[in-house]
Formats: structure tokens, sequence, C-alpha cells
């Protein structure tokens, strides 16, 4: 079903969300918790599009059971879900193969952090996201913040909740534009105490477990943070497109350096901090391993081994530059690589190692602190998110 409107070749708000130049425009809805109204927009946001001219259907909407939001779907056109048995289980996904088929302009795709069920042609939902945007799909998406790749142990530590679903940082990052739903703490309470969010009977859980005002408190900030990081990115994407020029980048000035140890118990940690560091600065930032002789691959541990490729993994997805250098002297080598860079900012773990050690053998932190001129040096503890760089 298509509308018979014609688009408004003046409407310059409505033509950015089209496809252009044979790519999908992402846009995502990112809210702090579920029953913000990501789903309930998302769904608003198709039925104006469609006033306006545009064909949209939906891919995959979840009203989780709630009347509000399926009210909203009314007479928009749905790609109906393929069944796939797993375990013997029958399960629903979206159809990826029948919407690049159907082959909208504009499709809604729900919960973007989804893990989809074995079997489906991708694993996860943001990887048929990411087809359909290839194909010159545009995608209205929605994901919460606590699925944030290097927001998930933050989630973890400060409020005790595992997160199983996740979006890497760059998946986010390629979004055109992040709306975030901001809804207060006492409102989204308010919402779930009267059924709008939950069943009746699941609301004192709720309430007492993940739905305190001080979680919902915690998860609005991480939210707001987040959506501000994509603020400039929109903003370089209007220059070109309105201007056809390649925007002025503003990034800041400094250049931050994460180091990171081949002995790496807590380096994904230090890695997430790192990239929240690096957003809020707006700054590339780099994720630095210095190999001494006494660490060649053939020396070390295959079990050292496997984290530090799944680290430096880690470090790529969260859009840092991974840079390997070799060395006999770790402080001399990343001081070094901060002047050639214009890096003003190494972020290193806090050493576990005991004072009569560090008597002994000196400390390379201690060397990044004296030695290393017109440089910042954070120490990140390790009740905080961890150490990497340990001497």
């Amino acid at each position: 079903m298509t509308s018979s409107t014609s688009i408004d070749s003046h409407d310059e708000a409505l033509l950015s969300l089209l496809p252009r130049d044979g790519r999908g425009h992402f846009k995502v809805y990112l809210g702090s918790a579920a029953g913000v109204g990501k789903t309930v927009r998302m769904l608003q946001e198709a039925h104006d599009l469609r006033r306006r001219g545009v064909d949209v259907v939906a891919g995959l909407i979840e009203t989780h059971g709630r009347q509000e939001t399926a009210s909203l779907v009314r007479d928009l056109e749905v790609v109906p879900r393929v069944r796939l048995n797993y375990r013997d289980v029958a399960l629903e996904e979206m159809d990826l193969a029948a919407v690049l088929a159907r082959r909208p302009q504009v499709v809604l795709v729900d919960e973007l952090a989804h893990n989809n069920v074995p079997g489906s042609r991708h694993r996860k939902r943001w990887e048929d996201v990411l087809d359909l945007l290839d194909a010159g799909i545009s995608v209205v998406s929605a994901v919460n913040v606590q699925h944030v790749e290097s927001i998930a142990p933050i989630v973890q530590q400060v409020l005790g909740v595992i997160v199983r679903e996740t979006v890497p940082d760059w998946v986010l990052g390629r979004a055109d534009q992040v709306v975030n739903i901001d809804v207060p703490a006492d409102e989204l309470r308010r919402r779930l105490i009267d059924g709008k969010i939950y069943a009746l009977d699941k609301v004192s859980t709720a309430l007492a477990h993940f739905f305190t005002a001080e979680n919902l408190t915690t998860l609005r900030e991480l939210a707001l943070r987040e959506a501000a990081s994509s603020v400039d990115r929109e903003r370089m994407e209007l220059v070109r497109r309105e201007t056809g020029r390649s925007p002025n980048v503003h990034t800041s000035p400094d250049r931050l350096l994460v180091a990171m140890a081949s002995d790496p118990p807590r380096t994904a940690a230090l890695l997430h901090k790192a990239r929240r560091i690096a957003g809020r600065l707006n700054s590339d930032w780099y994720c630095v391993y210095v190999q001494t002789p006494a660490e060649r691959a053939d020396r070390i541990d295959t079990g050292i081994q496997r984290a530090l490729v799944e680290n430096i993994q880690l470090a790529q997805r969260m859009g840092a530059e991974v840079v390997k250098l070799e060395g006999t002297d770790v402080a001399r080598t990343l001081i070094d690589f901060a002047h050639r860079q214009g890096v003003s900012l190494v972020l290193v773990g806090r050493s576990e190692r005991p004072w009569w050690h560090r008597l002994l053998h000196g400390s390379i932190v201690d060397r990044l602190l004296v030695e290393g001129r017109g440089v910042d040096v954070l120490i990140i503890g390790a009740s905080g998110t961890g150490g990497a760089n340990d001497d």
C-alpha cells in the first residue's frame, strides 16, 4: 500500500528523512527506559510521513501488549513477521527479505538491540538495519540507552542490571539523527502505576527494583549525554546537505589516548570509560598497546592473547583508532606517541602491584606523570571502571 499524495519537493525536513545517494536515512529514538514513548513516536511519525506522501511500512513494531501503542498502528502497512522454529518453539522475527523485496522509502524497525532467533540471516537486529540502509531504505528505529555497548557496563555497575542485548557504539554513530525521548522519573513511575508500561500484577515488583526514582534518574542522565554527543554529527550533515561543502569539524583540540596492557583483566571497562570521555570532549581517541620483547606473541599465554584481541576489536567497535607499538620502554613509547599525535590526555589503569614492586622496579604511571610534559594523566581506579596499563 503506497500513498497517492505527492511529496513536496520544497519540504526540506521531509526530504532529509528519505533515501539519498543510494543510502537510507537512519533515525533513532533513544530512551532512558521502557515506557518513555519511543514506539509511540515512531508510529506517530510514520502516519505523518504517509500524509506527506512517503511510502512507509512497519517492518517490526513491539507493542508489548500495550493497547495504547497497538491502537496507533491503525491502517499502517505492516510487513508480516517470519516464523522460525528454535528448540521446538515457534518464534517471530522481522522478515528482512520481505522488507527488502517490498522496498518502501521508510521502514520502522523497533528494538534495535534485539538478538535475532538463531537461524535468522543475522544474529542482531541492528545488522538487519544495516542491510536496509545499504539497500537505500530509510530506517526509523528505537533503543534504550542501557543497550548501548559502552553504557551497558555502567548500568551493570551502578544499577546491578546485566544487559544482554547491546548495540555497538559505531552503529549508533552511523545514525543521521538521534532523538532523545526524555521523560522525568516521576512521570515514568506514574505511567507504570497506571498500567501503561507493564501488566498491573508486575507493577509493584518493577517499582521496587528497576523503576526506582534513583535508577530512572541515572538512566535519564545517561540518555541525555548520549543524545548530546550526536548533536555535532547532525550539525555536520546539515552543513554538508545545505551547502555542499565539508563542514568544519569542531573536535576538541585535545586528543585522548588509552593505554592498553597485554594483561587485560579490566581493559574492557577502561575502554568504555575512555569512549565516554572522548564522546563528551568530542575528541579523537587512540587505544595504544605497547608490545615489549617479553610480550611477543610466542611468549605470552594464549588466553591473554585471546583477551587482547577481543579488547582490540572492542576498541575498534567503539570508534578508537587502535595502534600497536613496539618498544622496551613502555612509558617513553607512550609519551613519544602522545607528543607526535597531539594527545593531551592519557588514561591508564591504577597499578595493583604492591608498593615494594614499584620501589624496586619503578612505575609506568609515575613516569608518565613525571616525564609526560604537556600531557595530563588520568588514573582510573579499580572501583571505577578498571585499569589497563598496570605497571
